[in-house]
C-alpha cells in the first residue's frame, strides 16, 4: 500500500483540475485543489501538502510568484513543487527553478506519465528524508534536514528546497567530483527532463549565499564540495 502522501493541484482550468484529481486520487493519494496562485498559497499553508503541482500561467497570481511565496513563507515547510506548463522556453524554466521549483510537467498531460512523474518526485522526497543525519557539520557549515536550514559559522541561511538538496548531496562526499549526470539523477531524478542551465543556476545561487570557497567547478566534468 502506498504511503498516504498529500498532493495539491493548482490550475485555473476546471477541466484540468478535474482530470488531475481523478487520476491522482485513483492511485490512493489525498488531493486538494486551488484555482490560482493566491488560493494555492493559502491552501498550502493550511494543508501542508507533500507535493504541489502548480500551473505556471494563472490570473490573480501566477505560479512563479506563488512558488516564491510558499518557499519563503515558512522555513520549516518546504514541499516538492512541480510546474504544470505548456511553455518550453528556456527562460521560463530558469525563472521557475530560480523561484524554487523542483521540476516541470509539460501539458498536455498523459495519465501514465503523470503518475510516473509523481511517483519519482515522491521517491525523491523519501530518499532525502533518510539519506543523511538531521544535522551534518562540515567546514563551518551545518545542515539541518528537518528544518531545511543551513548554518554557516553563526549565520543562519534559508535555502529553497532544491538548492538545499543540491548542497546536501555535494556534502555527502567532500572532495568527490560529481558529474552533471550524477547530480541530475540524484537531485532531480532519473525521469526528470530539465534544461542544460539548471545545475549552473542552482550552483550560482548557492555561491551567492555561501561564498565562492565551498563549491568548486571542475571544468568539463562537474562540481565538488571542498574537503
Amino acid at each position: 500500500m502506498k504511503q498516504n502522501y498529500t498532493i495539491l493541484v493548482v490550475d485555473d482550468e476546471a477541466t484540468i483540475i478535474e482530470f488531475l484529481k481523478y487520476n491522482i486520487q485513483k492511485e490512493g493519494y489525498t488531493v486538494y485543489s486551488a484555482a490560482n496562485g493566491q488560493e494555492a498559497v493559502e491552501t498550502a499553508m493550511k494543508v501542508r501538502p507533500d507535493l504541489i503541482l502548480l500551473d505556471l500561467m494563472m490570473p490573480i497570481m501566477d505560479g512563479i510568484e506563488a512558488c516564491q511565496i510558499i518557499r519563503e513563507k515558512d522555513e520549516s515547510y518546504q514541499p516538492i513543487i512541480a510546474f504544470l506548463t505548456s511553455r518550453s522556453e528556456d527562460y521560463s524554466q530558469v525563472a521557475g527553478f530560480e523561484a524554487g521549483a523542483d521540476d516541470y510537467i509539460t501539458k498536455p498531460i498523459r495519465p501514465r506519465l503523470l503518475m510516473s512523474k509523481i511517483e519519482a518526485l515522491l521517491r525523491r522526497l523519501s530518499y532525502y528524508s533518510q539519506v543523511i543525519e538531521n544535522t551534518e557539520e562540515l567546514i563551518g557549515i551545518s545542515v539541518d534536514r528537518e528544518k531545511f536550514l543551513v548554518h554557516k559559522d553563526e549565520e543562519q541561511i534559508i535555502l529553497p528546497k532544491k538548492e538545499f538538496e543540491l548542497l546536501e548531496f555535494l556534502m555527502t562526499k567532500p572532495g568527490k567530483v560529481f558529474n552533471r549526470d550524477e547530480i541530475l539523477s540524484r537531485v532531480w531524478g532519473n525521469e526528470t527532463i530539465v534544461g542544460e542551465r539548471t545545475i549552473d543556476v542552482h550552483i550560482r545561487k548557492l555561491r551567492e549565499k555561501l561564498g565562492n570557497d565551498y563549491i568548486r567547478t571542475i571544468k568539463g566534468v562537474g562540481y565538488t564540495f571542498r574537503q
